[in-house]
C-alpha cells in the first residue's frame, strides 16, 4: 500500500489582535497614518479657506457700508439750513440789506440786486450737528477794501474751537464741537467782462469737511443793471399773468401772454436781456379781451338787445307806414274836399269860404 505524500503546511498568518491595530502596530499601520494626516492637512486648509473667504466678505460689507456713508454724508443738509441756520447779506459801504434767510422762520427774501463789484457783509449762524473732526469756512470773494480782515467771529465762547486761527485768511478751519456760533465774512464781488452772461451764482461762504466736501455754502446770484431790471420786470409780468388767470381772461390771450414771457426767459438765458426786457414791455396792455365765461353771460344780454332794438325799428316802420297811409288819406280827402268847396261856392259863399278855411288846415297838417 503506497502512501501518500503529505503536503506541505502552510504556516498560519499570526492574527493581529485589536488592541495592536489600535495601538498601530500592524503592518497596513503606515499606510492607515498617512491617509489621516492627509485628511486632517487638508481638513484644516479647507477651515482656513473658509475663514478667509469670510474675512473677506466681512471686509467687503464693512468698506461698502463707509463708503456709503462716505458718500452721503457731505450731502447732509447742504443748502436746507442744517448747518448754516440762517444770514443776511448788507452792502459794506451803505449799510443797506440786500437778502435775508432764516430757515427756522421761513424767511428768504432779497431786497436789492447784488451787482458785480460790490463790497459785502454776510452775517451768518453756523449749527455745527456732530462733535469730532476738523471743518473749514472759506469765502470766494476777494479781499474788501472797507474792512482789514475777511472773518470776525461774533461768539466768544468757541474762539478756542478754531485751529491756527487766521481772521485775514479767505479759509479758516475750526474743531467740530457740537453747538451753533455766528460769523461776519466780509469781502468784494469780483467785476466781470462784458461777455458775462448773467445772473452768476457767487459762493461767498462755504462750510466744507477737511477732506473738501461741500457741507453748506451761501450762493446769492450776482446781477448787472440790465439783468436786475428785468427780474423785476419778470416778476410783475409774472403776477400779472396769474391775475389774468385768477380774473378768468379769455384762454387765448393767456396762451399769447404765457409764451412771450416764456421767449423773454429764453433771450434772458442767451445773455440777450435787453430784448428780454423789449418783449416784456411789450405785455403792457391796459383793455384785456373779456374771457369766455364773460362772454357767455354778455352774449344772451346782447341778444336781448338786439330782438328789442328789432322790436323797435319793428313797431317804429309799422307806426311809420300807418302815419304815411294816414297822409295818403287825408291828401286824398283834401281833393274831394276841393271838388266839394267848388261846388258849394255856387250855392253858397260862406260855406264854401268855411270848407275853403277847413281845407287850409288840412294842407297845412299834411305839408301839401
Amino acid at each position: 500500500m503506497v502512501e501518500k505524500a503529505e503536503r506541505p503546511r502552510r504556516k498560519p498568518e499570526p492574527k493581529i489582535s485589536a488592541q495592536l491595530v489600535r495601538n498601530g502596530h500592524s503592518k497596513r499601520t503606515p499606510q492607515f497614518s498617512i491617509r489621516v494626516i492627509l485628511c486632517s492637512i487638508v481638513n484644516v486648509w479647507a477651515r482656513g479657506i473658509e475663514k478667509v473667504r469670510t474675512k473677506l466678505f466681512a471686509t467687503a460689507i464693512s468698506l461698502f457700508l463707509l463708503i456709503a456713508v462716505v458718500s452721503v454724508a457731505p450731502t447732509y443738509g447742504a443748502g436746507e439750513g442744517e448747518w448754516i441756520t440762517k444770514y443776511k447779506i448788507e452792502d459794506s459801504q451803505t449799510g443797506q440789506l440786500l437778502m435775508e434767510v432764516d430757515f427756522a422762520r421761513g424767511i428768504n427774501k432779497t431786497y436789492a440786486p447784488i451787482l458785480p463789484g460790490a463790497e459785502l457783509t454776510v452775517t451768518f449762524t453756523v449749527n455745527v450737528v456732530v462733535s469730532g473732526g476738523t471743518l473749514r469756512l472759506s469765502t470766494s470773494m476777494l479781499h474788501s477794501t472797507v474792512s482789514s480782515t475777511f472773518w470776525n467771529l461774533v461768539t466768544a465762547n468757541y474762539t478756542t474751537n478754531f485751529v491756527n486761527y487766521n481772521p485775514n485768511s479767505a479759509a479758516v478751519e475750526f474743531n467740530a464741537v457740537r453747538g451753533s456760533f455766528e460769523m461776519i465774512c466780509t469781502g468784494k464781488i469780483k467785476t466781470y467782462p462784458a461777455s458775462t452772461v448773467f445772473p452768476v451764482p457767487v459762493s461767498v461762504v462755504q462750510l466744507s469737511s477737511s477732506a473738501g466736501d461741500v457741507l453748506d455754502n451761501i450762493k446769492p446770484n450776482v446781477v448787472n443793471a440790465a439783468m436786475d431790471e428785468y427780474l423785476k420786470l419778470l416778476e410783475q409780468k409774472e403776477e400779472k399773468l396769474q391775475s389774468l388767470k385768477d380774473s378768468g381772461v379769455a384762454a387765448g390771450y393767456i396762451e399769447l401772454f404765457e409764451n412771450v414771457i416764456d421767449q423773454a426767459k429764453a433771450e434772458a438765458a442767451q445773455g440777450y436781456v435787453n430784448n428780454a426786457v423789449a418783449l416784456l414791455n411789450a405785455l403792457s396792455v391796459s383793455n384785456e379781451p373779456a374771457s369766455s365765461v364773460m362772454e357767455s353771460l354778455f352774449l344772451p344780454l346782447i341778444v336781448v338787445l338786439a330782438a328789442v332794438a328789432g322790436a323797435a325799428g319793428f313797431m317804429f316802420l309799422r307806426a311809420r307806414g300807418k302815419i304815411k297811409y294816414v297822409l295818403l288819406v287825408l291828401e286824398d280827402q283834401i281833393k274831394d274836399l276841393e271838388g266839394l268847396t267848388m261846388r258849394a261856392s255856387k250855392i253858397d259863399r260862406t260855406l264854401s269860404s268855411s270848407l275853403d278855411s277847413v281845407k287850409d288846415r288840412l294842407k297845412s297838417l299834411v305839408g301839401m
